[in-house]
């Protein structure tokens, strides 16, 4: 015998997220700053366990079937793409395409398309750069900032192509790092930059000891969306960057 039922017809609001294999940040920095009453749903893309240009470039194939993977029947307000450097090796808008190639969705962004419209946002056009990437993939973010208007001040990197190094990176390391470059040369905030950074819960006190905005990619690119889909002002204000208009 068939059950009767009934549909509920009160949808939440419904965010996809298309973040890489080897990523075991940004699922929590999002859970973190996301309104409860927000829905998060996640896809992943394969990803190289080390990061240079080719293992960026290399996800560009797989883009639209991961985003296939991002269930059917939701209604995405916006789809977020986890990956800063690859946005900057393969192109804001070449990601966003690939995306809604394989769902349906209104918004696209990704960290790197979030931080350019943070530091309109707010005002910035000096950022110091704190990279665990390689220097061929830190120099692609750098030309992808620079065509923005927004130059780099001050950089530093822990030089660190393996993934599962950099998730285990200590919270007081990107403190200490952050620090010390936006100390390194005149900024208007200090960018902390990759998806698998743990970055988030350090950022109130980067921000007391500089007095300028901390941003990292998790959390931009939750502001963003947020942004996008009519939230933003919901969200966990884990920094400056939540008060910019």
């Amino acid at each position: 015998m068939a059950l009767p039922y009934t549909v509920d017809t009160h949808r939440p609001t419904q965010i996809g997220l298309v973040t890489l294999q080897s990523d075991e940040t940004i699922e929590r920095d999002f859970r973190m700053l996301l309104p409860s009453d927000v829905e998060l749903l996640v896809s992943r893309v394969p990803s190289s366990a080390t990061v240079s240009l080719d293992s960026l470039h290399a996800m560009e194939d797989s883009l639209t079937a991961s985003a296939r993977l991002l269930p059917v029947g939701a209604d995405l307000a916006a789809v977020g793409y986890g990956c800063t450097s690859a946005s900057a090796a393969i192109g804001a808008a070449r990601v966003a395409g690939l995306i809604k190639a394989g769902v349906s969705t209104p918004h696209v962004s990704d960290p790197l398309t979030s931080l350019i419209a943070a530091c309109l946002a707010g005002g910035i056009t000096k950022i110091g750069l704190v990279s665990p990437y390689v220097a061929s993939v830190s120099d692609r973010l750098i030309q992808g900032l620079d065509a923005a208007g927004i130059a780099v001040s001050s950089f530093g990197s822990f030089d660190e192509p393996l993934e599962e190094r950099v998730v285990r990176i200590s919270r007081g390391s990107i403190r200490d790092a952050a620090i010390h470059v936006g100390r390194n040369g005149t900024c208007d905030a200090v960018f902390m930059s990759c998806t698998n950074l743990r970055a988030l819960e350090v950022i109130d006190e980067i921000e007391a000891e500089l007095g300028v905005p901390a941003l990292s990619s998790n959390q931009v690119l939750a502001w963003h969306l947020g942004r996008l889909a009519g939230f933003s002002g919901r969200c966990t204000a884990i920094g400056r960057v939540f008060g910019f208009d």
